[in-house]
């Protein structure tokens, strides 16, 4: 995609007639679905997709009403994919983590940093969006404001997921396992920092391009 064009809207037009939109959405569907039936722990599953279900319900509701730009509809995809492919397993015994850790050498399992990671850095930009065409803000607030949102977000996740862990857990170990600390008592610390890390290159990115295009 030019560059020129990345935050402008895509043309108005019916869901079925989108081919990309269709592929993306019959390929999701069949892989979160292939999660939840292989999965080895449903619960576990269940409770991870709440966030899955949530975005999902977002971009549904709002289909008519704001349309992202392809590049953001790409980046929300991968999002989801690397989270619905965590909650097949545990986060602290994901298998692409545990390669990671075999072949680096790594002191613990890191898919879970990878996806708080990808969670701004996937979805700042998309954010940027709605800020910019929907709710028309200046150019330095749409830029500034998602910064300020993966943050409150991460934290609040991070709040959210111990009071889960407290409710619906009975034993230390399967709380721990849910929360996927393995061991790090700044874990949740780390997750928040990551996310902002994430968004602030996919801000930064943004905000080049967005020179760049108007030369």
């Amino acid at each position: 995609m030019n560059v020129t064009t990345l935050a402008k809207p895509e043309a108005r037009v019916p869901f079925l007639h989108q081919p990309l939109h269709v592929i993306y959405t019959v390929a999701f569907f069949a892989f979160w679905v292939y999660t939840g039936i292989t999965t080895t722990d449903l619960i576990n599953w269940l409770l991870e997709n709440t966030l899955t279900l949530s975005l999902i319900i977002f971009v549904v509701a709002f289909y008519n009403i704001f349309r992202f730009s392809d590049t953001s509809y790409t980046l929300i995809l991968l999002f989801l994919l690397l989270h619905v492919y965590g909650s097949q397993y545990q986060y602290a015994g994901n298998p692409f983590g545990e390669w990671l850790k075999l072949s680096y050498g790594l002191g613990r399992n890191q898919y879970d940093r990878f996806v708080h990671f990808g969670f701004g850095l996937l979805l700042a930009y998309p954010m940027h969006e709605v800020l910019a065409r929907g709710f028309r803000l200046s150019r330095f607030l749409a830029l500034l404001m998602p910064l300020e949102i993966i943050l409150s977000m991460s934290a609040l996740y991070e709040l959210l997921e111990w009071v889960v862990a407290d409710m619906f857990f009975n034993e230390d170990k399967h709380a721990l396992a849910y929360l996927g600390t393995q061991g790090d008592v700044w874990d949740a610390q780390k997750d928040v920092a990551l996310a902002f890390l994430g968004a602030f290159l996919a801000i930064a990115t943004t905000s080049a391009i967005l020179k760049l295009s108007r030369r």
